[in-house]
Formats: C-alpha cells, sequence, structure tokens
C-alpha cells in the first residue's frame, strides 16, 4: 500500500454532519449526538475509499484569528455572536453542535486520530502547514473551497470536496480548479482575494467578478503581477484599472488574510493509522450512543 496522509478540515465535516443527520438519536444523558455519528460516518467511508496510512483532525483553536481581523475587520464578523478581549470570538454555533465538540474529541482519541490544532490559527493553516511539510501524498477533506489553493499535482496534494454531500465527493486537482474558475490552484488565493467570498466576509474588489479576475490573473499572472502592469496602464480596461486602484487598501491586505499559513511550528504527533482499542472504542460508543456508526468507523480502521 502506498503511503498517503489524509488531513481532515474537521469542523467543516462537523458542521455538516450536524445539519445532515437527522437528530434523532441521543445519548442516555440526553446529549444530541447527530454530529459526532456523521462524523464518525464520513471517517468510515473517507478511510474505506481512498485508503490513508496517515490520518490527522485538524482543529480550529482559533477559527478568527486576531492578526487576520486587524488586517481586514470584515473576516467572519457576521459569524460572531459574543466578541472577546481575551481570547477569541465566540463562534455561532447551535448549542446542541457544541454539546458534542467534547463527544467528538473523544471518539477521535479513542479511534487514535490525531488532533492537531495551533494557537491563534484556523484549521486551514494547520492543513497547510502539514500538507506543506508531508513527504508523502495528501488528500484534504473539507466543504471550503479556500483550501483549493493548496492543492499541487506535483507533490500529490489533492482535495476530497464535499460541498456537494459525502454521496458526491469530488476530487479536486489542478485541472479541476482550472475548469471550473478558470485559474491554476497556485493562483486561487490570489483569485479569491479579487472575487470576494461572501461567506467569510471578504468584500474583494467592487465590480470584478469571477470571469474577470480569472482573465485577469491569465495575463497578470499573480495579483501583484495585476497591480503592477494596472499601475502602468498595460492590463486590463480602463474601467478594470480604475476599479482595482480604488481598491488598493484591500488588496495590500486581503492576500495575507485569504493565504493559509504553511510554516507554523505544530507539535509532532504519530498520525499512521494503528490498530485501534476496540474495547475502549466500544465502550465510549455504549456510552454516549454511538450505536453502528462507530461501528463502521472501527470495521474501517486497522484492526
Amino acid at each position: 500500500m502506498t503511503d498517503r496522509l489524509m488531513l481532515l478540515d474537521t469542523a467543516s465535516l462537523y458542521f455538516r454532519a450536524f445539519y445532515g443527520v437527522p437528530d434523532k438519536v441521543t445519548a442516555p444523558d440526553g446529549t444530541s449526538v447527530n454530529a459526532a455519528r456523521g462524523l464518525l460516518d464520513m471517517i468510515a467511508k473517507l478511510v474505506g475509499t481512498y485508503a490513508p496510512t496517515h490520518l490527522v483532525a485538524c482543529w480550529d483553536d482559533d477559527w478568527r484569528p486576531a492578526w487576520r481581523v486587524d488586517l481586514l475587520p470584515s473576516y467572519k464578523a457576521h459569524r460572531v455572536v459574543e466578541p472577546s478581549a481575551t481570547g477569541p470570538d465566540v463562534e455561532e454555533v447551535p448549542d446542541p453542535l457544541a454539546a458534542q465538540l467534547p463527544v467528538i474529541r473523544e471518539a477521535l482519541e479513542v479511534l487514535g486520530i490525531p488532533i492537531v490544532g495551533a494557537a491563534a490559527h484556523e484549521a486551514d493553516d494547520v492543513i497547510g502547514t502539514l500538507a506543506t511539510r508531508s513527504d508523502i501524498p495528501v488528500d484534504i477533506v473539507t466543504g471550503d473551497r479556500d483550501l483549493f489553493q493548496l492543492v499541487d499535482d506535483d507533490r500529490g496534494v489533492r482535495v476530497i470536496y464535499t460541498a456537494r454531500g459525502m454521496s458526491n465527493l469530488e476530487i479536486v486537482d489542478d485541472a479541476a480548479v482550472m475548469t471550473k474558475y478558470g485559474v491554476h490552484a497556485a493562483q486561487y488565493a490570489d483569485f479569491a482575494a479579487l472575487r470576494g467570498d461572501p461567506s467569510d466576509g471578504l468584500p474583494g474588489v467592487a465590480g470584478i467578478g469571477e470571469k474577470s479576475a480569472a482573465s485577469l490573473l491569465a495575463a497578470g499572472g499573480t495579483l501583484d503581477g495585476i497591480r503592477d502592469a494596472v499601475a502602468a496602464g498595460t492590463l486590463g480596461t480602463p474601467s478594470q484599472r480604475s476599479k482595482i486602484l480604488a481598491a488598493a487598501d484591500y488588496l495590500d491586505v486581503a492576500p495575507t488574510v485569504v493565504r493559509v499559513a504553511r510554516d507554523l511550528d505544530l507539535e509532532t504527533v504519530d498520525d499512521r493509522l494503528s490498530p485501534v482499542d476496540r474495547d475502549a472504542a466500544e465502550a465510549l460508543a455504549e456510552t454516549w450512543n454511538l450505536g453502528s456508526s462507530m461501528t463502521r468507523a472501527l470495521a474501517a480502521l486497522p484492526h
């Protein structure tokens, strides 16, 4: 078996599980377990389908880092329910999901799947760092298209995209990014900065949509190349040049906000899949009524 590392964008998956799995089953204490069960089912399918030899659950230690907000105050601002002066802002998370996060962490731990986060950074940054330093091919599992910027055919880094559901998983390589957006994966972060992304509070350049952003990048190569050529009057229509020049302050900071970190000082973990302590896993399943979802995860993981 060829070694392959799978990196889970854990929050992306448990949010999808929470909203996609009916909330009909609870633990004996009344705690909802639909997200925990759904995540276990996802892991079972992903491991069974793509056969990773190494697996990491990447975690949002800070879902809205202050250093990104300082650069762009609108970043994820619409998802804040309670600002904090001493730590990460409180994200809008339904109470029944928040109550399951300790259960999810316990389930990952009992299955021997390391959880890796980094202070003042998002799971995206952990994924970017682990993917960049990996010496084996990498599968990034996410519903977040921002991570398309990490796709690298030469190094075997691809995205398993969950946006259409676990029954319609998409393998995203450079050709897929080019087909969908008209840019290479290496250009995706610049493309996102130009186009904007309301889901992350990125305004983009007013009047520059996907097609305009793609055509500008095709000609200019990078955002810096576009800005240099626009300043020289050699790229884009007069209207496009005017819009890009007017957005100078935004474009000065947006790339830093959009690009994921690739050089964090992360703890070293044993991420190779190894036989699970089935007795402990089954005991946890009984405690939290994880039932057949834990059974399927155990069947997919090494015996």
